[in-house]
């Protein structure tokens, strides 16, 4: 990690965008993260309930001004990196150079099945995404890219149109198991820490503790070398609770959990209290608990790209205002 800790992002997106009120809803969500002061604003790659990730971000790229606008994760899996590169730089020029571009395996299997698109092996789909990323990072630069993978094969195609930021738009990857953290850390520009999900989609508990964080960082530090200082990590908070007593809410989504009353959440391990107030992906507290929080999780793992799903942004706003800048 670097000596001085990276100043904190913020960004609003995930799951919640557009699930009810359409398009229209969904601009004004944009809008109203740019207002709150969030520096990015980040759309799902989901065949449900959620707007279309491209199209969406063409949209906002002339409804907003200053935000920045990603993609959280695009399912390599679903699009040919010749085809994405031409959607994905064209939004970049549209939006000024404020384009983000996220990408993942594609870890939803209901998606794959709803849409009778085959859900493939672990290793092909990292595959996709392994040779994906070569032909994106040059089309991406306006290069003529070349190349005979396995999955992809393209033969001089040529980048266009130049995308406004140089020499590309950054890339993320979100990443959980081994191999997809040390892929991330030697192609990535940001390497979203993630919990592992099942094949449902609910993340594990025992992958959501602080201990498993700063495990993943290690490998992406291992794996990144000289280029870790250039990495800016992140991490989303999965739920947002504003209350003054920490530790009785605390108790209380414990035992929701252990009953299997969370929707998002599979329980993997025997945790406890101070398993979930520690733990980076659920924030409870007061504003400054949180916000003490947020601090204590960079310091500890040098993440410092905060991201927060759209329908918690107004609670979380006031955190957000006592961070920025720092």
């Amino acid at each position: 990690m670097t000596t001085e800790p990276r100043k904190f992002r913020f960004a609003a997106g995930g799951a919640g965008n557009a699930d009810e009120g359409g398009a229209r809803k969904f601009v004004k969500l944009a809008q109203e993260a740019e207002e709150l002061g969030f520096d990015t604003f980040a759309i799902p790659d989901r065949l449900d309930a959620q707007v279309g990730p491209l199209a969406a971000l063409g949209a906002l790229a002339v409804s907003t001004s200053t935000i920045r606008l990603a993609t959280s994760m695009l399912a390599m899996p679903f699009r040919h990196p010749a085809v994405l590169a031409k959607e994905l730089t064209t939004i970049d020029v549209l939006s000024k150079g404020r384009l983000e571009v996220g990408l993942g395996l594609g870890a939803f299997k209901d998606d794959f099945d709803q849409a009778g698109i085959e859900f493939e092996s672990p290793d092909r789909r990292f595959q996709r995404l392994d040779e994906g990323l070569t032909v994106l990072d040059a089309l991406l630069r306006g290069q003529e890219a070349e190349f005979e993978g396995e999955v992809f094969r393209v033969k001089e195609l040529k980048g266009y149109p130049r995308p406004r930021q140089g020499p590309r738009p950054p890339i993320a990857i979100g990443a959980g198991a081994r191999r997809t953290l040390e892929l991330a850390a030697r192609r990535a520009d940001v390497v979203s820490i993630n919990p592992r999900s099942s094949a449902e989609g609910k993340l594990k508990i025992s992958d959501m503790s602080m201990d498993a964080v700063k495990n993943k960082v290690e490998i992406v530090k291992a794996a990144a070398g000289e280029r870790f200082a250039d990495i800016e990590l992140s991490w989303s908070i999965a739920t947002i609770v504003i209350t003054d007593d920490r530790e009785q809410v605390a108790d209380f989504a414990l035992k929701a959990i252990e009953r299997g009353l969370s929707a998002s959440i599979e329980v993997d391990k025997e945790v406890t209290i101070d398993d979930v107030l520690s733990s980076p992906y659920l924030a409870i507290g007061t504003f400054d608990e949180i916000a003490d929080q947020v601090r204590a999780t960079r310091a500890a793992t040098g993440m410092s790209y905060v991201g927060v799903i759209p329908t918690q942004m107004e609670a979380f706003a006031p955190v957000l205002e006592q961070l920025k800048g720092e």
